[in-house]
């Protein structure tokens, strides 16, 4: 039987700006990946965020970015090692006592846009993010890109790792995604990314912007469900994935 997540990026909101559809995706997602304060997100929102995910069964991770409201936490940063250690572990600890408040286990962890890219060819960095959350907790499972360096520096440290693919993005013959700022970043045509995900899933390929067809694992896949398309794209990958027998899961009963 396969099984695959779907997790999607909620609690962006900030202050008097509300960011993503939040309330919408949640009842089609099976794990929720939480901004902790740094690249979005605020107290009252991650609050209310996991009390959201509780009343929907949906399983709880965080998503530590670089302090960088302003930019999203999407532009690159020149932090050390050492730095990035203690941003993961301050976000990690953030999120975990509204989820302790709450009785809800943390189940995993997933740094978010600029972070998540650079540590992905970075090992330094990775190792950092992988350190900061088995000190915090050795049970919280590392969501990374498929075959990147934070899987690897996550199994090095003695985490569990869960493989992230992506399903309305484009991928270099490296396994690694296309920038967003190339043009075919993004897949905008919805039976196409739904088709390519099915493949990663059964098939455990995926065809690269250049026509190569690279090998990727796909644990958990990563919707966005920031406007009205975007909902409906992650009700329909579900039920296509579920009509062809594949059993929507948290990460937590797949690796």
């Amino acid at each position: 039987m396969y099984k695959v997540d779907l997790n999607s990026d909620l609690g962006e909101s900030f202050g008097a700006y509300t960011i993503g559809l939040d309330s919408e995706v949640i009842a089609h997602v099976s794990s929720a990946n939480v901004a902790c304060g740094y690249h979005a997100g605020d107290p009252l929102v991650m609050a209310q965020t996991v009390a959201a995910a509780k009343a929907a069964g949906v399983a709880v991770g965080a998503h530590p970015g670089y302090p960088d409201l302003m930019g999203f936490g999407r532009r690159n940063m020149n932090c050390s090692p050492k730095e990035v250690k203690a941003y993961v572990q301050y976000q990690l600890g953030a999120l975990k006592a509204f989820c302790d408040a709450q009785g809800v286990k943390l189940q995993h962890c997933k740094p978010h846009g600029a972070l998540y890219n650079m540590a992905a060819k970075d090992m330094d960095l990775s190792m950092a993010i992988a350190e900061a959350v088995y000190e915090v907790d050795k049970d919280v499972i590392l969501l990374g890109l498929a075959g990147s360096k934070m899987l690897e520096a996550g199994r090095q440290v003695g985490l569990r790792v869960a493989s992230e693919v992506f399903a309305d993005r484009a991928y270099q013959a490296d396994g690694s995604l296309v920038p967003r700022s190339k043009p075919g970043a993004v897949i905008h045509d919805k039976d196409e990314a739904i088709a390519r995900t099915v493949r990663m899933v059964l098939e455990g390929k995926v065809t690269s912007i250049t026509g190569e067809e690279v090998d990727i694992d796909a644990h958990s896949i990563c919707v966005h469900g920031d406007n009205p398309s975007a909902v409906e794209f992650v009700k329909n990958i579900r039920a296509v994935l579920e009509s062809k027998g594949i059993v929507i899961a948290p990460i937590a009963d797949i690796v």
